[in-house]
């Protein structure tokens, strides 16, 4: 694991994937993404609210850049290129391009978050299936956890043909064994209440409700006692028994018979929560954390997420971070943050919101230049003869932009991903070019030169 390089309370604008190639690897304690779910339409926050401006696409065609990445994918990640290929075939050009957009980002994400961390990708039906192919693919189908419905509300008006749609899914996958988990509760339905705490104590006027004392395994002879004229295998000690006993957590209901514990209602953290979640209701127009913005998440469901995967002082990143109520939920509950968005009106709510709820203890950091990795140690000039000769040789003498061979005089090093969108002088990041190719990649990405060759039939 690395230390961030980036200080705590920071917002980027700008395109997530060049932010995210410069963050450093395994400085993350938990993603959550809620990304745009390839609907076919287009959002925008109206007028007159405090996210007016904010505006976003979620329409996606197959162009030559989407080629490339997938090109790149094919050649890193053989099973994920499947995938979306499959997809491809499946549900046509769109949806190829949507899930090539989101592997690269992914790919991204799963280099970032710590070995003891956890991602959750908030998603519909629309591309949820494919999702969780691409994220089986990425992090590996023994990760997954669990996928979450989050009933957004109850479905309105009659359905003539469908049924009606009225929840996201939360696709949760784990790093490995040791992630994070918190259990969070939820309070008990009044009618398992009633049911099962139906005795009141006298006096206090306490509900509780009797549970088993008897030990499953029976063969415990150190457990194996008489106590108030029954003998049983106990789960507890006979000392414990008899000093619960005497504080009135024991009762025998009737001479005979076998006694029970008293559990009461109000020392109960309630029930676990399982993957429905149907208690936290959308952001309603009259909500006093309404913000206007289009696809905004309620704090609760953040809060809940963050509560569950991650402990205080750790580092939650949003890579698409829209109004940032990841990053008010986060600061809520003590954790670090650090957050992504493509348009420039997400700063100007995470400034608003977080000034509104913290005021002066607010110091959040604005930047739009993409960070430079410092967990690489240090590393040649990128120039240098020794990495120009082991590329060389790497690529059997040939430019990585048209794979025509050159002699080794006329290459020019390159890096892959510029500097200025994230990219390092480490030697993966680096390659040689013809200087025709050098010259056409410019400040673009290895994906950008691909496509724009592809464009001139210089390369298949």
């Amino acid at each position: 694991m690395s230390e961030p390089n980036w200080t705590n309370q920071t917002l980027w604008t700008g395109d997530n994937i060049d932010v995210m190639r410069g963050m450093n690897s395994e400085s993350v304690d938990l993603v959550y993404l809620d990304p745009p779910f390839n609907s076919n339409r287009d959002y925008a926050a109206p007028i007159g609210s405090e996210a007016a401006g904010a505006a976003f696409k979620d329409t996606w065609t197959l162009d030559d850049l989407d080629v490339a990445w997938h090109g790149e994918v094919a050649e890193r990640e053989p099973a994920l290129a499947s995938v979306i290929e499959a997809a491809g075939f499946s549900h046509g050009g769109p949806m190829r391009a949507y899930l090539i957009m989101m592997s690269v980002r992914l790919l991204e994400m799963k280099r970032i978050v710590k070995p003891n961390g956890s991602i959750y990708l908030h998603c519909d039906s629309t591309a949820g299936h494919y999702l969780k192919m691409t994220m089986d693919a990425i992090f590996g189908q023994a990760q997954f956890r669990n996928d979450i419905i989050w009933r957004r509300q109850p479905a309105k008006g009659l359905a003539t043909r469908n049924m009606p749609t009225d929840h996201d899914l939360l696709l949760r996958y784990a790093m490995s064994d040791r992630a994070t988990y918190n259990t969070q509760y939820v309070p008990h339905d009044p009618e398992y209440v009633r049911k099962s705490y139906r005795h009141v104590e006298e006096g206090s006027g306490r509900r509780y409700r009797l549970d088993n004392l008897v030990n499953p395994n029976k063969n415990r002879p150190n457990l194996t006692y008489e106590f108030l004229g029954v003998s049983r295998v106990w789960r507890w000690t006979r000392e414990r028994m008899e000093q619960a006993y005497e504080r009135g957590l024991v009762v025998q209901t009737a001479p005979g018979r076998v006694p029970q514990q008293k559990r009461y209602l109000d020392e109960s953290r309630g029930r676990p929560i399982d993957t429905l979640w149907y208690d936290i209701p959308p952001v309603q127009g009259s909500s006093k954390e309404r913000t206007g913005y289009p696809t905004q998440k309620p704090l609760a469901l953040l809060e809940r997420v963050i509560a569950a995967s991650s402990n205080p002082g750790d580092i939650v990143f949003d890579p698409f971070c829209g109004c940032a109520t990841a990053c008010v939920a986060a600061e809520k509950l003590e954790r670090q943050w650090v957050g992504i968005d493509i348009s420039p009106k997400a700063a100007e709510l995470v400034r608003t919101r977080l000034q509104r709820e913290l005021g002066m203890f607010y110091t959040g950091v604005h930047r739009t230049d993409a960070p430079q990795r410092t967990d690489l140690g240090d590393l040649p000039p990128y120039g240098a003869p020794s990495n120009r000769q082991l590329l060389y040789g790497a690529q059997e003498g040939r430019c990585n932009g048209c794979l025509t061979w050159f002699p080794f005089r006329n290459m020019t090093i390159d890096h892959i991903v510029p500097r200025s969108r994230g990219g390092t002088d480490h030697i993966d990041n680096l390659q040689l070019l013809c200087g025709a190719c050098n010259s056409t990649k410019g400040t673009g990405t290895q994906e950008e030169l691909i496509a724009r060759l592809q464009a001139q039939g210089i390369r298949n």
